[in-house]
């Protein structure tokens, strides 16, 4: 019977999860640098911050979007902003320099209407504290004048302002890999200690009476001469020349996340 009742208040409970999970705004197909769902700009003006965070990211490598809804309830803005950036995947792998710029056009305050989530790669320098700055005295003026085009404008600017700070990858390109400490001079050590040692014991037996007439023979037949030649050359550089060869890359074509990874970094606000 208690097993009965376990099994009915589980399934209860996952009912309800379901149901309140249906009512969640969903999050938008990644179109676009700038998706406005609320209507709250004009086609020209849509375009013309499409086209400025394009060309930035051309240059930079930093991938910015602005997300424009009508309400992200029952969620705050905070949770509904993580599952944009969990499903959108803005900035570059390994890098994590993307930023979501979101509006919840007519959320109350306590759910909050404006959020910057910035991602793990940017947080150096798009604090927590210079998000809420750009939201508070940068955008937020202007959305109380309904300038809801000219408040995010001033706040892209803003926000490239200070990701120009920061010395990111070149466009197109990964993160340098560390350079691994070199073994191979480590895995030869032996036999060139091995080395050493044979030329002693065969300088020894060279200076002895009993191998003086075989002495110019043996400077013919040196071991560490070729041991050495061959650990300089064909060992060493050709090694550090294939590591050198091995950099480059980038992410492909076509408007999409990168792959960067978000924890939470950034401010939340209202105007």
């Amino acid at each position: 019977m208690n097993i009965v009742r376990s099994l009915i208040t589980l399934l209860a409970a996952l009912w309800l999860a379901t149901a309140g999970a249906q009512d969640f705004v969903p999050v938008p197909k990644l179109n676009a640098r700038v998706t406005d769902l609320a209507g709250m700009l004009a086609p020209a003006q849509r375009a013309t911050l499409e086209n400025v965070l394009k060309d930035y990211e051309a240059r930079t490598g930093n991938q910015i979007a602005i997300l424009l809804v009508n309400s992200t309830a029952p969620e705050a803005i905070e949770q509904y902003s993580i599952r944009v950036t969990d499903e959108w995947k803005l900035g570059r792998q390994g890098i994590d320099d993307g930023v979501l710029l979101l509006v919840a056009k007519d959320n109350p305050p306590a759910l909050r209407r404006l959020r910057i989530e910035a991602g793990r790669g940017v947080q150096g320098v798009l604090t927590d504290a210079q998000s809420k700055r750009i939201l508070q005295d940068v955008i937020a003026p202007h959305f109380r004048q309904n300038d809801f085009y000219g408040g995010l404008s001033a706040g892209v600017s803003a926000i490239t302002t200070l990701l120009d700070r920061e010395q990111f990858p070149a466009p197109g390109r990964k993160p340098e890999p560390q350079e691994e400490p070199d073994t191979a001079g480590a895995s030869l050590f032996p036999f060139l200690v091995f080395a050493l040692i044979f030329i002693f014991i065969l300088a020894s037996r060279a200076r002895s009476p009993r191998n003086r007439l075989g002495h110019a023979g043996w400077g013919r037949s040196a071991p560490g001469v070729i041991l050495g030649g061959g650990f300089g050359s064909g060992g060493f550089g050709s090694g550090y020349g294939g590591f050198g060869g091995s950099r480059g890359g980038g992410f492909g074509g076509g408007f999409s996340g990168g792959g960067g990874s978000f924890d939470g970094g950034g401010a939340s606000g209202n105007w």
